[in-house]
């Protein structure tokens, strides 16, 4: 999925870019197709939050058992799921970051398409940075 974000975040960028060349038409049917995209990132997202919760409570009782009962099969145990733990926290982090950017990339196709201003979106992309 990280993969597939970025190739569509850099093609919609590039497209946006070249917006004018765009007919009413287009923009209307990206701004529909961007909203679809953005769902599946929005569901991809829950998903993945979900997966770190279970992680991340696995991981706390695993802790608490190993220094309980102070066996080193728990303490193994406990290594791997922080490492999985920290891994799926980095993922999800991107996915969060990520989503957040094509909200930016809608409403600027948004306010091309229906000449709606939408002030927040330069201090978003600020914030955001460039992408």
């Amino acid at each position: 999925m990280k993969r597939y974000m970025i190739i569509y975040l850099d093609w919609l960028t590039k497209k946006l870019e070249h917006a004018d060349a765009l007919s009413k038409t287009e923009l209307s049917a990206l701004r529909k197709e961007i909203l679809v995209q953005i769902g599946f990132m929005q569901h991809e997202r829950a998903v993945h939050f979900q997966v770190v919760i279970l992680v991340g409570l696995a991981f706390f009782l695993t802790m608490g058992f190993y220094l309980y009962f102070k066996l080193t099969g728990l303490g193994l145990l406990c290594l791997i799921l922080l490492v999985l733990l920290g891994a799926y926290l980095w993922h999800y982090y991107f996915l969060e970051n990520t989503t957040q950017k094509f909200y930016v990339l809608y409403n600027r196709a948004a306010a091309l398409d229906d000449g709606a201003d939408y002030p927040n979106t330069d201090k978003i992309t600020d914030a955001l940075g460039q992408f």
